[in-house]
C-alpha cells in the first residue's frame, strides 16, 4: 500500500499463486500486462518453500524491469479460502502447504510494501470488471475454469466478500448429492464435475473401460490412457469424435445447471468464463445458454451475456494488479 498522499506507481506487479505454479507480471494503469514470468511451485512442500517460489517470481520481474523494490505496488491472488482483511491464506485445498499463512506480512517483510491479498477468482473478476470483458457491466459473475473452478462476484466495481471474506466459493456449490468427493470434502461440487481435472478424469475412465471407442483420445495421448488431458478431449470433440463429444456434453449440462442456479440467485449483468479450460469451452457457449433454459426459473436468463474473459490464463496476474488499484 502506498503512503498517504504519495503518488501511486505507474506500474504494478500482479502475482498469481496456483496449485502448481506462481505467475507474476507488470501491469500498467490501463490493465496492460508487460513483462511476465511463470515458475513452478510445490504445493505440498513446506510453507517456507511455497513463499520462496512467490518471492522468486517477484524477484524475476524486478530483475526484468530493473526497478527498485519499493518502486512498484504488489498485489497477490491465491487460492481460497483466505482472509483478505488480515492477508492470511487460511486452508486452500489445492495449496496444502499453507495453513493460516500470513502471506501479506511475509511480502511486507521482504519488499517493504503491504500487498493486498485476495482469492484468485475474486481478483480475476475485479480485473475483468475494471479493464476486461466486464468493464461495461455493473454486476459481474466470473468463473475461472481450470484445474479447479473459482468464482468471483463484483458489484459496482467492488468485490463481494461476504461477512468473513469467504463468500463466492461458487466452485464448491453442490450439483450432484451422489457425486464424487471434491478436494474440499463435499460431494458433487461443480469443480469436481466440470473442471479441467474432471473432464480429463472422465476421458481417462472412458479410455480404460471402452478402449475401442477411445481410439482418438488414446492417439492424442500417445497410447497412454493416464496421459489424457482436458485439452485432448476438446481437440477430439472438435474433430467430431463421438466419445469426446459425449464427455463434453455431460460437462456442458453440469455447467448449464450450475449457471442456471447462479442466474436465479444473483441475476448478474454478465457472466464471464475465464481460465485455461474456457478456451476449450468457448465454441460451446451458445449450447450452454440453450441448456440453461431447463435449469432457470428466470425466463429472462437469455438476456444475460455469457462471454469469455479478456485475460485468459493471465487473469490472475491482472487480478493481483487490480487489487492494488482498489486499495
Amino acid at each position: 500500500m502506498t503512503a498517504e498522499g504519495a503518488p501511486r506507481p505507474s506500474l504494478m506487479i500482479g502475482v498469481d499463486v496456483g496449485g502448481t505454479k506462481v505467475a507474476a507480471g507488470t501491469v500498467n494503469r490501463l490493465g496492460e500486462i508487460g513483462d511476465h514470468v511463470r515458475l513452478a511451485m510445490n504445493p505440498r512442500g513446506t510453507a517456507e518453500e511455497g513463499f520462496t517460489a512467490v518471492a522468486a517470481a517477484i524477484d524475476a520481474i524486478l530483475a526484468k524491469s530493473g526497478a527498485a523494490r519499493p518502486g512498484y505496488a504488489i498485489g497477490v491472488c491465491a487460492p481460497g479460502p483466505l482472509d483478505p482483511a488480515r492477508g492470511v491464506v487460511v486452508n486452500p485445498p489445492n495449496v496444502p502447504c499453507w495453513r493460516e499463512f500470513p502471506l501479506a506480512d511475509e511480502i511486507e517483510k521482504r519488499y517493504g510494501v503491504r500487498a493486498p491479498i485476495d482469492n484468485d477468482a475474486n481478483a480475476a473478476a475485479l480485473a475483468e470488471a475494471r479493464w476486461g470483458a466486464g468493464r461495461c457491466y455493473g454486476t459481474v459473475f466470473y468463473a475461472g475454469i481450470g484445474t479447479g473452478i473459482g468464482t468471483g462476484i463484483v458489484f459496482s466495481g467492488k468485490v463481494y466478500h461476504g461477512r468473513t471474506g469467504s463468500a463466492a466459493e461458487g466452485g464448491h456449490v453442490t450439483i450432484d448429492l451422489n457425486g464424487p468427493i471434491c478436494n474440499c470434502g463435499k460431494k458433487g461440487c461443480i469443480e469436481v464435475l466440470a473442471s479441467g481435472t474432471a473432464i480429463a478424469r472422465r476421458g481417462r475412465e472412458a479410455a480404460i473401460s471402452e478402449p475401442s471407442r477411445a481410439a482418438a483420445l488414446l492417439e492424442l495421448a500417445g497410447g497412454d490412457a493416464q496421459a489424457i488431458r482436458s485439452e485432448m478431449v476438446g481437440a477430439a470433440a472438435s474433430r467430431g469424435d463421438p466419445l469426446a463429444s459425449e464427455i463434453l456434453a455431460v460437462t456442458l449440462e453440469y455447467l448449464a445447471a450450475w449457471l442456471g442456479n447462479i442466474v436465479d440467485l444473483l441475476e448478474p449483468d454478465v457472466i464471464l468464463l475465464g481460465g485455461g479450460v474456457s478456451v476449450l469451452l468457448t465454441p460451446y457457449f451458445e449450447e450452454i445458454r440453450s441448456r440453461m433454459k431447463r435449469w432457470c426459473v428466470n425466463d429472462r436468463y437469455s438476456e444475460i451475456p455469457l462471454l469469455p474473459g479478456h485475460y485468459g490464463e493471465n487473469a490472475g496476474v491482472a487480478g493481483g494488479a487490480a487489487l492494488c488499484c482498489s486499495e
